[in-house]
């Protein structure tokens, strides 16, 4: 790791999105690119959500040398396939309200709550993932922690659990938390829980869901922990969005219904996040000395921003072909984008999703190496 005071701690955020996570790897690759070969990790505190927690990890396993956990990230998205992750939990998915219907009055102690079975991505990630690894990076000093959000049933409030280096102190926040934890196969398929798609995971006794449902600030995390410099990397491509179009004057499906309520959890919150902490570093500057000098006053952030410059459902609509039949019979080719994005772990898709996230780093070459300026 770049050795660095503390007013310099990089902290890199990989938000979440489902099959969407690809474009990260696509980013990192193009990172691991400009820096040196043999650098290790160049990030102090790694904060992953959803399926961005699941990238995280990996980082955080292979500190020692970035290129190597870029590689291995690779290798799994390109080789990813639907049946890795998950299996359907019944013959008439999307299509039969009884479906939902019978999931509603089903009891809540019944941990398989949900329209696919995960099964498949945990096995996956025990083949792949050394978690034991993380506490030998921390206490080598290639790390100084990893944090994975999720999103707790019982209580609604967004729970990062952090493993890290000694000193670090748990934090409470509107509708958030912070609790040190030694990460664990369950703390990433909690974090990885779509909402109605995935089941939700028991971790202490409570049942956690997606760690992007409520995560209102997902910049937070990475600041509570050190973080000084944030790199964030996002799938949402509110940028890219297309110009509005007419749309047919019926009843939208199920499907549409679903795809809309998940994009109001994983689209807007760490854009949202971003535009206030460029605000509050644009109002810094005119803060009073004596006040900035007080003691836990938040100094400027400096941040940088890598986001899909393509709009990433029509992406999704693209490859649509590429869809399970047991999926494509409930989620049609013109239903919600936002919902196939999510489920499509297919290789074309993911391959382009690559392919963009390396694109659009490499178009931000120069603010990639400023940043990373020792």
């Amino acid at each position: 790791m770049l050795k660095q005071n503390k007013a310099d701690r990089i902290g890199l955020i990989l938000s979440g999105g489902g099959a969407r996570a690809a474009y990260q790897v696509g980013v990192l690759r193009a990172i691991a690119n400009l820096l040196p070969k043999d650098a290790c990790n160049p990030f102090h505190i790694i904060a992953g959500t959803s399926a961005g927690a699941l990238n995280a990890a990996s980082l955080a396993t292979h500190a020692h040398r970035l290129r190597t956990g870029v590689r291995l990230l690779e290798y799994v998205w390109k080789h990813i396939s639907s049946d890795q992750i998950y299996v359907s939990q019944s013959s008439n998915f999307l299509s039969n309200a009884s479906t939902l219907l019978s999931m509603v009055a089903s009891k809540p102690d019944n941990p398989a709550l949900a329209l696919l079975d995960n099964s498949p991505l945990a096995e996956l990630l025990s083949r792949v993932l050394k978690l034991d690894q993380i506490q030998t990076n921390i206490d080598k000093g290639l790390l100084d922690a990893l944090s994975i959000t999720a999103s707790a049933y019982h209580s609604g409030e967004s729970v990062s659990f952090y493993q890290g280096i000694k000193g670090l102190q748990d934090w409470e926040g509107p509708h958030r938390v912070g609790r040190r934890s030694r990460i664990q196969l369950q703390h990433l398929l909690a974090s990885s829980a779509i909402p109605i798609l995935f089941p939700a995971t028991k971790i202490e006794g409570h049942f956690y869901g997606d760690g992007a449902v409520r995560q209102l600030a997902p910049t937070s995390t990475a600041i509570h922990l050190g973080a000084r410099r944030v790199l964030a990397i996002g799938v949402s491509a509110n940028s890219a969005k297309l110009p509005p179009r007419e749309e047919p004057a019926e009843a939208p499906s199920l499907s549409q219904i679903l795809g809309h309520i998940l994009n109001s959890a994983f689209v807007d919150t760490l854009e949202n996040d971003l535009e206030f902490l460029r605000h509050m570093n644009d109002v810094l500057p005119h803060v009073p000395k004596r006040i900035k000098n007080q003691p836990g006053f938040r100094q400027a952030i400096n941040l940088l921003e890598i986001s899909p410059t393509k709009e990433l459902n029509q992406m999704a609509a693209e490859h649509y072909e590429e869809l399970p039949k047991t999926l494509s019979r409930y989620i049609k080719q013109d239903s919600s984008g936002t919902l196939l994005s999510l489920v499509l772990f297919e290789k074309g898709f993911c391959t382009a999703l690559r392919q963009l996230g390396y694109a659009d780093a490499m178009a931000k070459e120069s603010e990639i190496r400023e940043f990373f300026q020792d």
